[in-house]
């Protein structure tokens, strides 16, 4: 597809490439956009798709192809692509943008658009009123039913979703809500208060985005009012916009897990300097802790006099406490993510914990007797080993579950409790069980 597009381009065949890509999904139509080589192309591409579809294709692209394609549009295009934007798109595109992006394109929107823009970017990030669109369609509760098809036709391609419609009185206060199948089965001349649904699900616009997933993935619903601080209906946020900050999230925590400064820029379009500024402040850090756990290992010089093999084992007892640590708190983590797992659960998990940690500790410490023994021939070497292993087992999988809970308590990311930071601090721990397990079998 990209080499024909590209042909086509160079052969200036527009009416073929509008008959190639008039049945393809804007998605696709995107990422065909950001895969085209030469810049020129892009725009020349960008500009033969209709005013909806090439404002769909915009919302869909990737930043650095949003900011190259607004330097190369004209003030008119801007303004106009802009107008045919749904709000909530243009906000996300806004966010990612630097100032000069920014400030060409309020300059090509109308007042009206400005100010709707200006609203949901003084919403604080994170919150469902930075994610929410303000184009919904409302009904009030003494329409009937042929009305609201009437204002369905009327501005149903205006807003984003028409699949639920929401109810209002006078001053605008949500009351109920109804689809379009409760339209469909009911007469014209019913009134839209009598086939409502009175229990309507709403959101505040300072309602947490992780509360927002929350409740669509537990009520499995697509779309969710959101109201202000008046109880006054402001906007909606549909599926689509959840599953933007579900991954967000996601990426965030992956991110962070792995002592990586989070970032949205896909990782082939990031400059290799950003790549290593993300990382080297984490790896920093942990250095200067793996320096402190060395010094530690110094203050046992005593041991390694009486007994060198004593420093083979460091490595293995160090690698299973960090896996046992990790694996208690990715679990806790993801529990934490989808609201499986709350604080109030932290001794029911506790109690878990131990019988896990138990169970393993008992399994790998025999296996490691026997095997140091085999290899070493030294018993004291042996259980030292063995017994390090066990408490270092339990103590691994209690800190694992226990850090991202206590974070979450505090209002902090879980994830920065993960594998880098929960693994430096098993490490010491390690050391300081081992040697003095060491120490007090040999008598130095």
């Amino acid at each position: 597809m990209i080499e024909t597009i590209t042909n086509y381009l160079e052969e200036k065949k527009y009416i073929q490439i509008k008959e190639l890509l008039e049945n393809m999904r804007v998605q696709d139509l995107a990422e065909l956009l950001d895969n085209l080589t030469d810049d020129n192309h892009k725009i020349k591409l960008f500009r033969l798709f209709p005013k909806a579809m090439g404002a769909e294709v915009f919302s869909y692209a990737q930043p650095q192809l949003q900011e190259f394609i607004v330097q190369a549009l004209t003030d008119k295009e801007i303004s106009t692509m802009i107008e045919a934007m749904y709000f909530d798109d243009t906000v996300d595109f806004l966010e990612e943008m630097p100032a000069n992006v920014v400030e060409k394109v309020l300059k090509n929107s109308t007042k009206e658009t400005r100010l709707q823009i200006n609203k949901l970017l003084s919403y604080d990030d994170d919150t469902a009123g930075s994610i929410m669109t303000t184009e919904f369609l409302d009904l009030k509760s003494d329409t009937t039913v042929e009305e609201a098809f009437q204002r369905i036709r009327k501005i149903g391609r205006e807003v984003e979703t028409i699949n639920i419609l929401y109810v209002t009185n006078p001053s605008k206060k949500l009351v109920g809500e109804l689809t379009i199948r409760d339209l469909l089965l009911a007469e014209e001349n019913t009134k839209v208060e009598s086939i409502m649904k009175d229990s309507t699900l709403f959101i505040t616009t300072s309602t947490d985005n992780e509360k927002v997933v929350q409740i669509f993935n537990k009520y499995d619903i697509i779309a969710l009012p959101v109201v202000d601080a008046e109880n006054l209906l402001v906007g909606i946020v549909t599926v689509d916009d959840v599953m933007r900050v579900m991954e967000e999230e996601t990426t965030e925590d992956f991110h962070k897990m792995s002592a990586i400064t989070p970032t949205n820029v896909p990782y082939l379009k990031t400059p290799a300097y950003k790549l290593a500024s993300n990382r080297v402040i984490w790896l920093t850090c942990l250095m200067v802790s793996a320096i402190f756990t060395g010094m530690l290992i110094t203050f046992y010089e005593t041991a390694f006099a009486v007994l060198p093999t004593l420093v083979a084992c460091l490595p293995m007892l160090m690698g299973t406490g960090g896996n046992c640590g990790t694996q208690a708190s990715t679990l806790i983590i993801r529990g934490l993510a989808i609201n499986e797992i709350k604080f109030k659960d932290y001794f029911k998990i506790w109690l878990k914990e131990v019988q896990v940690s138990l169970l393993i500790a008992l399994g790998l410490c025999a296996l490691n007797f026997v095997i140091v023994f085999i290899q070493y021939k030294e018993l004291v070497l042996s259980i030292a080993v063995s017994s390090s292993l066990f408490f270092v087992i339990i103590i691994a999988n209690c800190l694992g579950f226990s850090l991202p809970m206590l974070a979450k308590k505090l209002k902090l990311d879980p994830a920065l409790m993960a594998s880098p930071i929960l693994t430096t601090i098993l490490d010491c721990a390690v050391i300081l069980i081992y040697f003095n397990i060491a120490k007090l079998l040999l008598g130095v």
